[in-house]
Order: C-alpha cells, then sequence, then structure tokens
C-alpha cells in the first residue's frame, strides 16, 4: 500500500523511515520529508547537532537517538527500542542515509523484527554529481570513499578499464589530490567530473582528465569532494 504501510489484514508494526536531507542548501527539503520527521516518534541522527541544526530552521522538535559510524551497533538496541513504541526517521548528516553513512545494520534489523521501512527520497550527491556529468552508459556503478592505500586504488582503477559504465565516489579533502594523481597514472586519457560542496555557497565543478582537473584544482582542495569517472 501506499506509504508502506503493511498490507490489508497483517498486523500493525511501527515504520522505520529513512529520510533525505539536503546535502547543503536546507531549500532541499522537501514537503513530505517535513511531514515524516514532525511526525515520528523519533528520529535516529548520525550526529544530533548537526540534525538539530536542521530541524531548528524549520521548526521541528523531536527526540535524536545518536547513531552513529564506527559505534554504529553500539545505538542499534536503543533504536529498535523506539521503533517498539512507534515510527522512527533516520537521518544522516546530509543526503541519503545508508550510502557512505550509518544505517545499513539499523534497516535490516527493522525488516528482521517485523517493521516497515520506508524510503523517503531526496539529495543526494551522487545522482546529482552524475546528473552534470554528461557520461552515458548502462547504468553505473558507485565505489563508496576511495581507497586509501596506493595499491589498492591502482586495483580498483585497473578494473575501471575496460567498463562501460561511469563510476562515482567521495574523496576527503585530505586525500583528492593524491587521488587525481592516481587516476592521472592509470587512466590518462579518462575525461572526469570533480565536484565540490554541492549546493552550498562555495560549489564548483571541475570537468577534463585527471590531470586536467588537478591543475585546475590548484590548492582549493577544501569541503567535501564527489567524483563521476566516464566508462571506457
Amino acid at each position: 500500500m501506499w506509504g508502506g504501510r503493511p498490507k490489508a489484514g497483517s498486523a500493525e508494526t511501527s515504520r522505520l523511515y529513512v529520510v533525505a536531507t539536503p546535502i547543503g542548501n536546507l531549500e532541499d527539503m522537501s514537503a513530505r520529508s517535513l511531514r515524516v520527521l514532525s511526525e515520528v516518534t523519533a528520529i535516529a541522527a548520525e550526529d544530533t547537532r548537526v540534525t538539530s541544526r536542521l530541524l531548528a530552521r524549520h521548526g521541528i522538535r523531536k527526540p535524536l537517538l545518536s547513531y552513529r559510524a564506527p559505534v554504529e551497533r553500539r545505538g542499534l538496541p536503543r533504536v529498535l527500542a523506539a521503533l517498539d513504541e512507534g515510527d522512527v526517521a533516520l537521518v544522516s548528516d546530509a543526503g541519503t542515509p545508508t550510502l557512505s553513512d550509518p544505517g545499513q545494520a539499523l534497516v535490516t534489523a527493522a525488516w528482521a523484527a517485523g517493521h516497515t521501512v520506508v524510503p523517503i527520497p531526496g539529495p543526494s550527491s551522487i545522482t546529482a554529481a552524475l546528473s552534470i556529468a554528461g557520461y552515458g552508459g548502462p547504468g553505473f556503478t558507485f565505489l563508496g570513499y576511495l581507497p586509501r592505500k596506493p595499491g589498492q586504488m591502482r586495483r580498483l582503477l585497473a578494473s575501471l578499464r575496460e567498463d562501460p559504465r561511469p563510476a562515482v565516489a567521495f574523496e576527503s579533502p585530505y586525500r583528492v589530490q593524491k587521488s587525481l594523481g592516481l587516476i592521472a597514472e592509470s587512466l590518462p586519457e579518462r575525461s572526469l567530473t570533480l565536484t565540490r560542496e554541492l549546493t552550498k555557497v562555495h560549489e564548483e565543478v571541475l570537468r577534463g582528465t585527471a590531470s586536467e582537473v588537478l591543475a585546475a584544482l590548484g590548492d582549493r582542495a577544501r569541503g567535501e569532494f564527489t567524483l563521476v569517472i566516464s566508462g571506457a
């Protein structure tokens, strides 16, 4: 049925709403996500301080449960107990939960406990970056955060050499220049699009080969980066 409620004749269960939140611009909250956050009994948040600011901006006051990495499972029993009492929303600091953010263990446990899990779609830097990259292909590959070790990074890039699908990855400001250098070494002719601080005041998009993007980036390695590498 619409809204993720159980089918007719089944026992009513609490719902876990997986709610996407803005990746920067707070105007990107949908009317539905605001309604859900205002109706649930509690909100499981990656960082309660970040979520408190978002809720305050929209005049919403709800109990917040800390649910963060790398101690995700430590907060799991408390969130499941809240689900026994009523509907709960899961949010990350920005974007769609469970995509390189905490939440997968909670979603699995909620289903196993007989609860209904409902997606409330919204902002995601993955689809935002793909939408402006202009790289076609039969789907895409999401790589999460790129490997920290050069050897692992080179093996990953080697696996992309014959793949026709564009690849999307996250990178930190501390490693983005090194990663671009490794991409220039392994996939020198491949076009890529590097986005920085999407939807925020200092939003920037750089496009070209890895060498060209690295030169254009210069010393502006600050903020959140999403990288799209064109397919073979």
